[in-house]
């Protein structure tokens, strides 16, 4: 890619999830944020409350998991146990009016698996999409979907997730920082990608070594335009003490491209399996490298094509031939 539109696309992909993050013209009605054991989506979603607190926007937290009211959250709304109509009915009170609204669910399991024939999950979510309120919504990929006794799985549904997806605007899937690095050191010695977690498929292990890691956040946005075309990216989100009031104070935007990442363009030590410490050459049974007096007589080598370029030659390509005694001179060869 020419070096101008690789800043184009730097320069617009960053506007893009700064728009996103900051809810700007209601970019993104429904944005879902899928979430693993290796990496949790809070830190995302905490960042976009601070960015709605600085924005002064209203931000109602609908809970299903969350036991205790998030800082900076205005309205807290305890789902457990209601109905989708109940719920419903309460949540569209909750953000009336023409204030700029963020609706927070912190997760979608219980109304996939609650949806009643009557109000079924694309019904329940449209219903609170407005004007003026935008839907940020979490789903669990390694949480397992129980059945539901009220509506049967039919054969030809599709799955929830694959529902969700069609729906939503916004894909944001998050990963750990310290994984993807370990990837990347893997992938750059055309090894094996390492495999973490419930992937390693080992008794007892739960979540892998450096996973769901609170301080940085690697978020992979697919974005979907009006016209149905996607756009997608890699971003690098530090979140480490830090809060969407930060953004403010500093002035400038802390989300980069992970490409732009100092840590992910140069994998550092730690990430490297190799012991050698050999600056990423292979252990060998020859030494690669040069000393010091080596490396001198090698620039002080003058190779033939350098005689060329002196004063004398490069000539038209002219042949330069010095005759022996064995050499028979002929005068009409020689003026050809």
């Amino acid at each position: 890619m020419a070096p101008q539109n690789l800043q184009h696309r730097r320069t617009h992909h960053l506007l893009l999830i700064t728009k996103l993050l900051n809810l700007r013209d209601n970019a993104s009605p429904f944005t879902l944020v899928l979430d693993t054991l290796e990496q949790s989506g809070r830190p995302l979603v905490r960042e976009f409350i601070g960015r709605a607190k600085t924005s002064k926007s209203r931000v109602v937290y609908i809970s299903f998991e969350t036991l205790r009211k998030p800082p900076d959250v205005d309205i807290f709304i305890k789902a457990r146990g209601k109905t989708p109509a109940a719920l419903q009915k309460e949540i569209s009170s909750a953000g009336s009016g023409t204030q700029k609204t963020l609706l927070i669910i912190d997760t979608l399991h219980p109304l996939t698996t609650h949806s009643t024939p009557t109000l079924p999950l694309p019904t329940f979510l449209s219903a609170l999409i407005t004007p003026s309120t935008s839907l940020l919504a979490t789903y669990h990929l390694d949480i397992p979907l129980a059945l539901s006794a009220h509506t049967p799985p039919s054969p030809y549904a599709p799955h929830p997730l694959t529902l969700l997806k069609y729906l939503c605007t916004t894909l944001l899937t998050v990963n750990s920082l310290s994984q993807i690095l370990s990837r990347k050191a893997a992938a750059d010695k055309s090894l094996a990608e390492p495999v973490f977690g419930l992937g390693e498929e080992v008794e007892g292990v739960v979540k892998g070594m450096g996973g769901n890691d609170g301080r940085d956040v690697v978020v992979e946005m697919e974005y979907r335009r009006k016209s149905g075309r996607a756009v997608g990216e890699w971003f690098f989100l530090p979140t480490a003490e830090c809060d969407g009031a930060g953004v403010a104070k500093l002035g400038r935007e802390r989300v980069v491209l992970l490409e732009d990442y100092p840590l992910y363009r140069r994998v550092p030590a730690e990430y490297d399996d190799d012991t050698g410490g050999g600056g990423g050459v292979e252990d060998s049974t020859f030494d690669l490298g040069l000393t010091e007096k080596q490396r001198r007589d090698r620039d002080g080598v003058v190779l033939p094509y350098f005689d060329a370029q002196g004063s004398e030659g490069g000539v038209g390509g002219r042949i330069l031939y010095d005759m022996g005694e064995e050499d028979d001179f002929d005068e009409e060869e020689d003026e050809i």
